[in-house]
């Protein structure tokens, strides 16, 4: 699909279905866990903490919480085009995309279960993409908040199988903020490893 097809796409997406897209946010994540997983001892001689996404919240920091505020009241009842719908999404997004990370991060040496949204490549090489908790992330919309996407480089690039399975990434978590027309990101990755997701 080419880039312009896709961000059409996203662009026609975000103008449909907010009052859906919202009780979406409210359900739970339904991604992978790292809870089955083997850790990898050590990569470049630094040890490897196997991380599950909510570690990547701050503790008290709920979806729930986004709409929390008052500007949301009423939410319910508006129809699809409704110029206080599209101020709500504005706001929502931009919610989103500043949500608190957790400094203690920074510099981790990590192993984190996830899926991939390409964002740079050649040909089926990927070599940068975003790394999501749950597969459609990102092309649906909203996307995540910032703080649940990690933007990924992995130099020597990775050919997937398919965008539906999900891997394992292990390298250096940085908590480094990434944005483009996509979404935007609250950590960033160095990666050193990516193997399939097997738990």
């Amino acid at each position: 699909m080419s880039k312009s097809i896709m961000l059409s796409s996203l662009t026609r997406l975000r103008a449909r279905g907010l009052v859906a897209v919202l009780a979406l946010l409210l359900a739970s994540f339904v991604g992978v866990s790292s809870a089955t997983a083997e850790a990898v001892s050590s990569v470049n001689g630094e040890t490897v903490e196997t991380l599950d996404w909510e570690v990547l919240m701050p503790p008290g920091y709920t979806l729930d919480g986004l709409l929390d505020d008052e500007s949301f009241a009423g939410i319910g009842t508006l129809k699809d085009g409704d110029p206080q719908a599209d101020l709500m999404m504005s706001k929502l997004q931009e919610a989103l995309d500043s949500a608190p990370v957790v400094p203690e991060m920074d510099g981790k040496m990590v192993r984190l279960p996830g899926f991939v949204v390409p964002l740079e490549g050649e040909d089926q090489t990927i070599y940068t993409f975003f790394l999501v908790p749950y597969f459609g992330a990102c092309i649906h919309v909203p996307p995540p908040p910032s703080n649940q996407i990690v933007y990924v480089h992995y130099e020597p690039g990775v050919k997937l199988e398919s965008l539906y399975d999900a891997v394992w990434i292990t390298g250096k978590l940085r908590t480094e903020n990434f944005s483009n027309e996509m979404a935007s990101s609250g950590y960033s990755m160095e990666a050193f490893r990516i193997e399939p997701y097997d738990g």
